[in-house]
């Protein structure tokens, strides 16, 4: 079980890690982010959990997206995967960023397979319009991307561009990804056409969560933490806080921390997991 492996999803090939023993928890990154960004949360839970953390198509190592993403498409992701995997038992899902809106429609898809849910500064939309036509969205993020391929910029933008943006998104530091890995990835016309095309249907995929928040209620007494990184913010604090109160979650604060919780602040993403089962050991 435990290691890196390919697991094909309606003809997809993700990429998958597995390590650690214990109960299981599903991490899951942001927009364009990869499986290493976790490296940080994977050491220290590892000896408490199963952790499973996976690229969805399109990025890190994963093969290209076939379609454009959905809330309840994603939901079914993470299913599949652990059904791939052969782990059948509730788990705790961690989403990051747009992942919190996969993990928590995971949640309202699937409440007998969630044991709890955390949302690390997960995107929020309180109030989204959706497009009436979706499919040009796709079309323009295919068409940016393949306009952008033929140009070489993936090849000379994308692992420096990669490294700007994670310094931006840190309260401090750099990029602690090893190079190798970031131009393995990130050089690859791949995950700019994944990232552009998750990020064309970020408004229908906030748009889909919301309507299963109208018709698919959280399970009743289903531990829910979500964690923000406010990092000088206030609108962005109160946003969190609102979003707790409208799961009914405990709210916690990463600070100091920039929207990259996994990478600032890594005991805080592992204390928020182990302490819904009453267990805090960092």
């Amino acid at each position: 079980m435990t290691g890196e492996r390919f697991v094909r999803l309606g003809g997809v090939a993700h990429h998958v890690r597995v390590e650690g023993s214990g109960p299981v928890c599903v991490l899951s990154a942001g927009l364009a982010l990869s499986w290493f960004d976790w490296d940080p949360v994977a050491a220290l839970l590892a000896p408490h959990r199963t952790v499973v953390r996976f690229d969805r198509p399109g990025h890190g190592l994963s093969a290209p997206a076939p379609a454009a993403p959905t809330a309840e498409g994603e939901a079914r992701r993470i299913a599949g995967l652990l059904d791939a995997l052969g782990l059948p038992e509730p788990v705790t899902v961690v989403g990051h960023s747009i992942a919190g809106f996969h993990a928590e429609a995971f949640a309202r898809l699937y409440p007998d397979r969630t044991a709890g849910l955390v949302l690390v500064d997960s995107s929020v939309e309180e109030r989204v319009r959706v497009p009436a036509v979706p499919g040009l969205r796709t079309a323009a993020a295919r068409g940016l991307g393949a306009v952008l391929t033929a140009a070489g910029v993936p090849a000379a933008l994308g692992p420096p561009a990669r490294r700007l943006t994670v310094r931006l998104s840190r309260h401090s530091g750099g990029d602690p990804a090893p190079p190798a890995r970031v131009r393995r990835c990130y050089a690859s016309s791949r995950v700019t056409r994944g990232a552009l095309l998750e990020y064309a249907h970020y408004g229908p995929v906030a748009a889909g969560l919301l309507a299963l928040r109208r018709r698919a209620p959280l399970p009743p007494g289903l531990p829910v933490t979500v964690l923000a990184a406010p990092d000088g913010s206030p609108r962005w604090g109160a946003r969190q806080r609102a979003l707790a109160a409208r799961l009914g979650a405990r709210y916690e604060t990463a600070e100091p921390s920039g929207h990259l919780v996994m990478l600032d602040r890594p005991d805080a993403v592992v204390r928020a997991v182990l302490e819904q089962r009453g267990q805090c050991a960092v």
